[in-house]
């Protein structure tokens, strides 16, 4: 996979890239939103390992590029015939808040909906990370549950989420059709 819109690429991450997603993955600002306020505490080995495994039909982690620089990572994965789950973070926090986001899920989205065939599109989010749940509202995506105190970060905070879902027909309405090109 190889999506490019004007500066942003999203291109399927390599061995290269593990040192780049270890760096971002142990650091906790990056990470807080998924739970972890002290980083992952990975290793570059363990995420070659990991990458090495990844296929376009099972689990695929993608890397992000704003003016041909890694500044995130997308990942989505397979959870049943024709639907996924999936995950962005942008990494780099100046180039967070300019809409890049939104470009780049609007890109795998296509990718998924129109290429892979997939038919519904299911995240979460962290209730407090409301930025992502904006995001994720202006493409389409309808809540479906509010989780309050369901799970716990890795130091022991109760913490609430968000679920959403969208479908290939109603993201198929809701883009013009020029963006299908």
């Amino acid at each position: 996979m190889y999506l490019i819109d004007g500066n942003l690429v999203i291109r399927k991450a390599t061995t290269d890239d593990a040192e780049i997603l270890c760096k971002w993955w142990n650091d906790g600002r990056v990470m807080e939103h998924a739970g972890f306020p002290k980083g992952l505490g990975t290793t570059t080995e363990k995420i070659k390992a990991e990458i090495a495994t990844d296929t376009d039909a099972r689990r695929r982690r993608l890397i992000l590029e704003i003016d041909s620089v890694a500044a995130g990572e997308m990942s989505y994965r397979i959870k049943n015939e024709g639907v996924a789950e999936f995950g962005i973070k942008i990494c780099d926090f100046s180039m967070q808040n300019r809409g890049y986001g939104t470009r780049l899920l609007h890109m795998l989205l296509k990718h998924l909906f129109t290429t892979m065939g997939l038919t519904k599109i299911a995240l979460d989010t962290n209730l407090k990370n409301t930025r992502a749940q904006h995001v994720y509202e202006k493409i389409g995506f309808r809540k479906v549950a509010v989780n309050l105190d369901s799970w716990k970060n890795q130091t022991g905070e109760l913490q609430s989420s968000v679920d959403y879902e969208l479908t290939d027909r109603e993201y198929l309405k809701l883009i013009q059709p020029q963006q299908l090109e």
